[in-house]
C-alpha cells in the first residue's frame, strides 16, 4: 500500500474552484489547512470536475476561477513546500479510480445521498439529474482513495461521503485485498469546530447573493461591507440595550478579533454603552489586520503571474507520481489487463 515517504498520516482536502476566497472559505477550510500542512502530509485539491457538476452547462469562468483561487491560497499561507497543491483534471488517473469504483457502487448507495435527494427527489431540479451528479459521491471516494488518505477533514453534512468511501474501500478489500494487504487504506473523517459565518445581508454567504467578505478586498471594501451588516432588531437605537448572541457582527468578533476585547463588546451591547457603528468599527478593523500581510502577498503575486501556474504544475506533477502508483496497485489487485 501506498504510504507517506515522510512518515505521516496522509491527508487529502479539496474545494471546488469557486474564485476570490471569502471570510467563510477561510473559516471553513483554509484556516484548518494553515495548520494540518505542518503536521500531516497534505493534498489539497482545486476539484475542477466536481464543479462540472452543478455548472457543466456554462464553463467560462472556470479557469479565471482556478486563478482566483490559487491566488487566494497562496496569499494566506498554504506552502507548495509542505503540501501538495493540484488540479483534480490535472490527473487523469482519477477518472480511471471513478470509473472502477463506478463497478461497485449499489445504485442506492448513491441514490441515499442527501445531495441527491434535496435537489432531485425533493427539489425536482432537472438540470442537475444528470449520471455526473448522481455518482459524484463515487469520483469523491476515488480522489480520497487515490492517495490512500488516513483521514478528510469534513464538517458534519460531510461525513456521509467518507463513509460512502469506507463502504467502497471496504468492499474491495474484502474481494481483492487480505488484511495484512489491503487494496486501499479505510480513511477516518476529521470533525472540524469552525462556525458558520453568515453573509453580512443575514443570510447564508453565497457569492449569488453578493453577500460575501473576500479576502483580497481593500481595507475601505472590508469597513464598508461590515458597517451594514445585520444586527440584532432590538436594537433600533444606540440606547437600545441587545443580545450579541442575536447579532451577525458578534459570531465575526468570535472568530476575528482578539478575545480581549469580548467582555467589553458584550457588556457594551446589552448595556447599550457602545452603538452598532462603534462595534463594527472594531470589527472591521480586525479583518483589516488580520488580512493586510495577505492582500500584500496576493499583490505580489499578481505581479509573476507565471508563479502559481508553476506552483500548480509541480503539484499536479507530485500528485500524479502517486496516483501513478496507486493505479498500477489497483489495476494488479483487479486483475486488469497490463502491458
Amino acid at each position: 500500500m501506498t504510504s507517506s515517504p515522510a512518515g505521516r498520516k496522509i491527508l487529502l482536502s479539496g474545494s471546488r474552484p469557486t474564485g476570490r476566497q471569502h471570510l467563510g472559505n477561510y473559516v471553513g477550510a483554509l484556516a484548518q489547512w494553515l495548520d494540518l500542512q505542518d503536521e500531516l502530509e497534505c493534498f489539497f485539491m482545486i476539484a475542477d470536475w466536481h464543479a462540472l457538476t452543478s455548472t457543466y452547462r456554462d464553463t467560462t469562468e472556470l479557469r479565471e476561477n482556478v486563478r482566483q483561487q490559487m491566488l487566494d491560497w497562496l496569499a494566506v499561507g498554504l506552502d507548495p513546500t509542505k503540501a501538495t497543491i493540484f488540479a483534480q483534471s490535472a490527473v487523469k488517473e482519477h477518472a480511471e479510480l471513478h470509473l472502477l469504483l463506478s463497478m461497485f457502487a449499489p445504485l442506492g448507495l448513491m441514490e441515499r445521498c442527501t445531495s441527491w435527494k434535496d435537489n432531485i427527489v425533493e427539489g425536482g431540479n432537472e438540470m442537475l439529474r444528470t449520471y455526473g451528479f448522481l455518482g459524484y459521491p463515487c469520483l469523491q471516494s476515488a480522489d480520497i482513495l487515490m492517495y490512500q488518505a488516513h483521514v478528510v477533514p469534513v464538517g458534519k453534512d460531510q461525513v456521509e461521503h467518507i463513509e460512502k468511501t469506507q463502504d467502497l474501500a471496504q468492499k474491495i478489500n474484502h474481494l481483492y485485498g487480505t488484511e495484512a494487504d489491503p487494496v486501499f487504506r479505510v480513511p477516518e473523517w476529521r470533525l472540524g469546530n469552525a462556525p458558520v459565518l453568515l453573509g453580512n445581508d443575514g443570510r447564508k454567504m453565497s457569492k449569488s447573493y453578493g453577500n460575501c467578505i473576500y479576502l483580497s478586498e481593500p481595507a475601505a471594501e472590508v469597513e464598508q461591507k461590515v458597517s451594514v451588516m445585520v444586527t440584532d432588531p432590538a436594537r433600533v437605537r444606540k440606547t437600545d440595550p441587545g443580545d450579541p448572541d442575536k447579532c451577525s457582527v458578534w459570531s465575526y468578533h468570535k472568530v476575528f478579533t482578539d478575545p480581549k476585547h469580548y467582555d467589553g463588546i458584550q457588556e457594551g451591547c446589552r448595556n447599550a454603552t457602545i452603538g452598532c457603528r462603534q462595534c463594527k468599527k472594531l470589527l472591521a478593523d480586525e479583518i483589516n489586520a488580520r488580512f493586510e500581510p495577505a492582500r500584500q502577498r496576493r499583490a505580489e503575486l499578481e505581479r509573476d503571474p507565471d508563479h502559481w501556474r508553476d506552483v500548480l504544475r509541480e503539484g499536479n506533477a507530485a500528485a500524479r507520481t502517486r496516483a501513478v502508483a496507486t493505479m498500477e496497485r489497483v489495476r494488479d489487485k483487479l486483475h486488469l489487463y497490463s502491458e
